[in-house]
């Protein structure tokens, strides 16, 4: 194993520990996958998680490498399928994207469940105005033909709104697949909170609202670099062991 591919194990099991830790796991549904150097013959290259493992308990090693088709190239652990045609698809269709994370949280699901999406309520929700996608419940994701449907319904944005289902982010690392996640996830706790408040909601002019959404496209990358080693530092002191 390359020096990179370790890398990126360490970092995306540490990634799963901390979705864990903000309380965006679902046992043992949901999925985060990463990109890994392709192999000698060309193909690409994946890490998702064995199926049947809590995202607390997931480990650099127990990581499982598959190919484009889900097919577990070594080791002995289950992959969820369903879960990995959500991932695969974008995968091949973005070459910038190097991590997917996908999400069954409360607040996810709820805003999931509701016809005007993710509303820019707070700085949080202003990041991804006019910034998601949108796709449609079309029941588990089984089928190979909803794929080019995900791929359309998330275009060239970086974040994704599964009606009825539940969130996802894309990004250009591990760090900003989940920081993007970690922002989103608080601005859909942030607009449940204001909707339960009953009293009338002070939505931004949309000029101010797109350029500050710009700011942050602009800016994404970079700031989850800064942000990534906080959150693993604090992973370090309540759940340690993810880089075995």
């Amino acid at each position: 194993m390359n020096t990179e591919e370790q890398q990126q194990r360490i970092d995306l099991a540490a990634c799963y520990r901390l979705v864990d830790l903000y309380g965006m796991s679902d046992g043992i549904g949901t999925h985060i996958s990463a990109r890994v150097p392709a192999a000698e013959d060309g193909g690409d290259r994946f890490l998702i998680n064995p199926y049947g493992w809590l995202f607390d308990e997931i480990t650099a090693s127990s990581l499982v490498r598959v190919d484009a088709s889900g097919y577990a190239l070594d080791g002995d652990d289950p992959v969820n399928p369903a879960g990995f045609n959500l991932h695969s698809c974008i995968h091949l269709a973005r070459a910038d994207v190097q991590c997917v994370l996908h999400t069954h949280s409360e607040a996810g699901m709820a805003v999931a469940a509701l016809a005007a999406g993710v509303l820019p309520l707070s700085q949080h929700g202003m990041q991804f105005y006019d910034r998601i996608g949108y796709h449609a419940y079309e029941g588990l994701v089984t089928h190979p033909d909803e794929q080019q449907r995900f791929v359309a319904a998330l275009g060239e944005h970086n974040a994704l709104v599964l009606h009825n289902h539940g969130l996802l982010t894309v990004g250009s690392s591990v760090a900003e697949a989940f920081y993007l996640m970690w922002r989103l996830e608080k601005a859909c706790r942030t607009q449940l909170r204001a909707l339960a408040s009953g009293a009338e909601l002070l939505l931004p002019d949309a000029e101010v609202a797109r350029k500050t959404s710009a700011v942050y496209a602009a800016s994404s990358a970079m700031i989850s670099e800064f942000a990534w080693p906080g959150f693993v530092r604090r992973l370090d002191r309540l759940n340690p062991g993810y880089a075995d």
